[in-house]
């Protein structure tokens, strides 16, 4: 077993923070803003979001979906999609598969 954490100074804001990486697969918090914008680039790893909280709706492609805590999303690798309307401060849990390469 391997535990790998790196939490957040108290006060401190990050946008991405990457807890574990192995070849096949990486896992990290990302957060935006209550307001903020997501202005992430399609990835060549498949995606699996998970939503610890906050609220937001995740657009990708014609399909739209509201999220909030507890939601599990899936986004195929090269899909386009971002997180829009964040109503309140979102944290996701997100798992790439293969590990994200960049």
């Amino acid at each position: 077993m391997q535990v790998v954490t790196e939490p957040s100074e108290p006060g401190e804001f990050r946008r991405w923070v990457e807890h574990f990486r192995v070849p096949a697969l990486s896992v990290g918090t990302y957060r935006i803003v209550a307001g903020g914008t997501d202005d992430q680039r399609p990835h060549g790893e498949d995606e699996i979001y998970v939503v610890q909280a906050g609220r937001a709706r995740l657009v990708a492609g014609d399909a739209s979906v509201a999220v909030g805590p507890g939601s599990v999303v899936y986004v195929p690798a090269g899909e386009v999609h971002r997180f829009v309307d964040v109503s309140e401060e979102l944290e996701v849990l997100v798992v790439f598969a293969p590990a994200e390469s960049g």
